[in-house]
């Protein structure tokens, strides 16, 4: 950089005010939109990851270490119980912990318990069946500090516990003392391994600080008592009540003489908001190190040679993992998108400027200055307003997004402010490599492809296809697995598939764009009156760097496309799988039959259309025992329900129950499991009432309104007995039904379920609102980039078109006549940049479809679902946006033909002038 560049830098500010200020705005949305995208990516990726491990609770997330007592003698075994050697030993093991795994040590603990629970004799102990109360003995670390007293006082050990200690204190929580009967003075006594019973004499009653955390949740014993079903083939099996009795830790080494078999442990919670989702690979490492691997020779080391690790946290991981793979090349596609149009909108702000300044640049030019000291001033006084503007943007993103990663944004920021600061100078350079006074025309029909530009073509083709082979192939989830789960090069390549198809249709339609033009040519130029063809014939003379705004609308109206379409076909998901849910728009249940006047009251409420009654049975049973829910339905009532509802349609003739006498067999709808098990021959099937009727399956459907699952049977009600023939459901279908209304009809009697209702469940996690979200905002930024890239090709011939209106103002060209002339002029390219996104789009998604699953995005995995919900074209994101793009041209022409007209037209008309 010379001297003359900085009085040059400011001699350009002040006579160009208006477009540093314009170029300082564009630059500080785009970086702040650049930067902030990462930000809000981390913030609902570990907001997700976090949702899932608390979802999971603790009893999986954690990690248990446990060892038996060591051999020895009975002073070192005893030694070995007591809370300083099990301290040491948890403190070392929390320094085992692997990176990027954080332990919480404050949910973290270390004790000792039985292996085996332990059938207490004291009666006075609730005994539902008649099997005596069993109990865990529990010495856990920590007690006084995670636990408020309630009544009496925490245990305490006097003396030196061994294992021949007789009495022990212990204490109990506040439910498992409710569900218990416990008192404060209460006596249990504990079989021993030999002699009398351990007597255990509680102290005190406990509440739990956070009886949702770790230290109370990993076992939930220690809190909720256990009412425990003993196997048996009876309706109604033998159950008996399993509590916790929670000793003092130094008294630990009385489990030792008891029947059960003591086990020490140590407990490390991880900290759920410690966990980031762009560490998952190195997270799943950490837990596979710590469960067979060197962290589990560390745990060893730390505690016992014979230490086994416990945990479930690599499955939550996988499952995390598996969701994010399913939406995160999803919310690519649509930051590709936008950030293609972005980056179009900016060379094309440097286009712009490099063409306003066309005559200024090959003077100096002519007088001597060098390509590198014009691309030098060029940078110094477009970095002067850049780089300032791309770091307000970048400080604007940190604020506006406080969470995540800072590197990638500061990165994406930095991007955003090279590429404003090259444009004009990169521009400048390849236009005025040559000096000349007046450069060759670039008319798009006289202009013929290169044979690099044709190669470079040629190239973007293959990758395009390449990419969209891959995404139909693998699917967007299955490419991410293919690649990794923090995303190759291959998940980016697929990502970018949406883009490349606007891209490679964007060159295709400059390619065409001259062939109508020059078979319109003609018969216009027959027609009277000259508009028409000189429409035609400015239309013709666009320049080839009308490429970029070309690009800049297919790329915006493609990702808007794919991306409404993809928000479509999220709704759509979640409102079939509401339904196959709930079976209707609404849905009253009953634990029993519903009583009389139940149905009227619901049929009165406002917004409800239709009422199927339906008498459920879940007991009954066929002639193999095996379980079946059984409905039975009115006819034609549920006919008529499945229809509306899309869910197995079926005629009502052939369920109607036949006229002949009771011995004939009832026609029934069948799942086809249950078709393919019992095929079309009578089968007697018990209800669970005791009854038993003949069932002949007369039509097979897999889904019903009725019934949720594969194993079920739809009767006519008429052919049941009385009491199993009470409606206990109801099914409703209306618009704008109202849930409040619903439970007040209903009463106590029954829950009511409402599709509306079910569907607000579906948003499962943070990863998945936070895509739409971020899914939405890039659809709608790309957007506004394609309408500034249309206003920037626009004010690019603007000037131009002043100049043209004045002249032939001069030679009678009426202003209704200059309207129509910009519009027409205007026409062709908008109506090649609207249909041709149109066709984009529909192709994009048509191409595309087979490879994106909307499952991970739309639907919970406990969500029923009919299957696989692939992408399907949404008619109003092809047409709206194409539309507004037509409307938004001609609009702009028109505009611009009734400002021309109100100024006049001195200043076109003055002699020397650049245009």
């Amino acid at each position: 950089m010379n001297a003359v560049t900085p009085a040059w830098v400011r001699i350009r500010l002040r006579t160009a005010p208006g477009a540093a200020a314009a170029l300082a705005l564009l630059v500080a949305l785009t970086a702040c939109l650049a930067a902030a995208f990462p930000r809000a990516l981390d913030r609902y990726e570990n907001a997700g990851l976090a949702r899932a491990v608390d979802r999971a609770s603790p009893p999986r997330t954690t990690f248990t270490m446990y060892a038996p007592v060591p051999a020895g003698p009975d002073r070192q075994r005893e030694q070995a119980l007591l809370p300083p050697a099990l301290g040491r030993q948890h403190t070392k093991v929390l320094d085992t912990v692997p990176r990027p795994l954080v332990a919480d040590p404050g949910q973290s603990s270390y004790g000792v318990r039985n292996a085996t629970d332990l059938a207490v004799p004291d009666r006075w102990i609730p005994q539902p069946s008649g099997l005596p109360a069993k109990v865990r003995l529990i010495a856990p670390g920590g007690l006084a500090e995670h636990s408020s007293v309630r009544e009496g006082r925490l245990p305490r050990a006097t003396g030196r516990v061994t294992a021949s200690t007789s009495e022990v204190e212990a204490a109990v929580s506040a439910a498992t003392a409710k569900s218990l009967h416990i008192r404060v003075g209460s006596v249990i006594h504990v079989p021993a391994m030999s002699g009398p019973p351990l007597v255990v004499r509680v102290t005190g009653i406990l509440t739990p600080r956070e009886p949702d955390g770790a230290y109370w949740s990993t076992v939930p014993l220690l809190r909720t008592p256990a009412l425990v079903e003993v196997p048996s083939d009876s309706p109604e099996p033998p159950k008996y009540w399993l509590g916790a009795l929670l000793l003092p830790s130094e008294a630990a080494p009385a489990l030792m003489g008891t029947a059960g078999t003591p086990w020490r442990y140590w407990q490390v919670a991880p900290a759920p908001r410690s966990l980031h989702a762009h560490d998952l690979e190195g997270l799943k490492s950490a837990v596979a190190s710590l469960k067979s691997g060197p962290g589990l020779v560390r745990v060893r080391a730390a505690t016992d040679p014979v230490a086994q690790v416990g945990t479930e946290l690599d499955d939550v991981l996988l499952s995390y993992g598996r969701l994010s793979s399913g939406i995160t090349p999803l919310v690519a596609v649509a930051a590709f998108g936008s950030a293609t149009v972005a980056a179009v909108v900016l060379l094309m702000a440097g286009g712009l400027a490099a063409d306003r300044r066309r005559l200024e640049l090959t003077l100096l030019r002519a007088r001597g200055v060098s390509l590198p000291g014009l691309a030098g001033r060029l940078l110094a006084e477009t970095a002067v307003v850049a780089v300032p503007a791309g770091a307000l943007g970048l400080g604007a993103a940190l604020l506006a997004v406080p969470a995540g990663r800072p590197g990638h944004s500061v990165l994406a920021a930095a991007v955003v402010t090279a590429l404003a600061c090259a444009a004009l100078p990169v521009r400048a350079v390849i236009a005025h490599r040559v000096v000349r006074v007046h450069g060759p025309r670039e008319d798009t029909v006289s202009v013929r492809p290169s044979q690099r530009r044709t190669v470079a073509e040629l190239t973007l083709l293959v990758i395009a296809a390449a990419a969209v082979e891959a995404l139909r192939r693998y699917g967007v989830a299955g490419a991410a697995e293919n690649d990794g789960a923090s995303g190759g090069s291959g998940d980016q390549l697929v990502s970018l598939a949406p883009v490349l198809v606007g891209v490679i249709a964007a060159l295709v339609l400059v390619r065409l764009y001259p062939w109508p033009l020059r078979w319109l040519m003609r018969p216009m130029g027959r027609l009277r009156g000259a508009v028409g063809h000189l429409s035609l014939a400015r239309a013709g003379r666009t320049s080839v760097p009308a490429v970029l705004p070309l690009l800049a609308l297919l790329t915006a109206l493609t990702t808007a496309a794919f991306g409404g379409s993809v928000l479509a076909g999220v709704a759509g998901a979640r409102d079939q799988a509401a339904l196959l849910a709930v079976g209707a728009d609404a849905r009253v249940d009953g634990a029993e039959a519903l009583p009389d006047g139940l149905s009227d009251r619901v049929r009165r409420t406002p917004g409800v259309r239709g009422l199927t009654e339906v008498s459920m049975d879940y007991q009954a049973r066929t002639g193999t025992n095996a379980r079946i829910s059984v409905a039975g339905v009115d006819p034609a009532d549920y006919a008529s329900l499945a229809r509306r509802t899309g869910l197995g349609a079926f005629p009502e003739e052939q369920l109607r129950r036949p006229a002949a006498g009771s011995g004939t067999p009832l026609p029934a709808l069948a799942s086809p499991p249950v078709a393919e098990k019992y095929g079309t021959r009578p089968f007697p099937v018990q209800l669970g009432d005791g009854t038993e009727v003949t069932i002949r399956i007369a039509v097979v459907r897999d889904r019903t309104p009725a019934v949720i699952g594969t194993n079920f049977l739809i009767v006519d009600r008429a052919g049941l007995s009385r009491g199993v023939a009470r409606a206990s459901a109801l099914l409703l279908t209306g618009d704008h039904l109202d849930a409040d209304a619903l439970r007040r009809a209903a009463g106590t009697d029954a829950s009511v379920t409402t599709r509306a209702g079910e569907r607000g469940e579906y948003v499962d996690s943070p990863l998945q609102s936070g895509a739409e979200r971020v899914y939405s905002v890039a659809v709608a930024a790309g957007a506004g980039y394609a309408v500034l890239a249309l206003l920037l090709a626009l004010l690019r011939t603007a000037p131009e078109r002043a100049a043209l209106l004045a002249r032939l103002r001069t030679m009678g060209l009426t202003r209704a006549q200059g309207r129509r002339l910009l519009v027409l002029e205007s026409l062709p390219q908008a109506l090649l940049a609207a249909a041709g996104g149109a066709l984009t789009g529909w192709a994009t998604v048509l191409l595309l479809s087979p490879g994106v699953d909307l499952t991970a995005i739309a639907l919970p995995s406990s969500a029923v679902s009919a299957g696989g919900n692939e992408l399907r074209t949404d008619p109003l994101s092809l047409a709206l946006p194409a539309a507004a793009v037509l409307l938004l041209t001609l609009g702009i022409a028109v505009g611009q033909a009734w400002w021309t007209g109100r100024r006049g037209s001195v200043r076109e008309l003055r002699a020397g002038d650049a245009r």
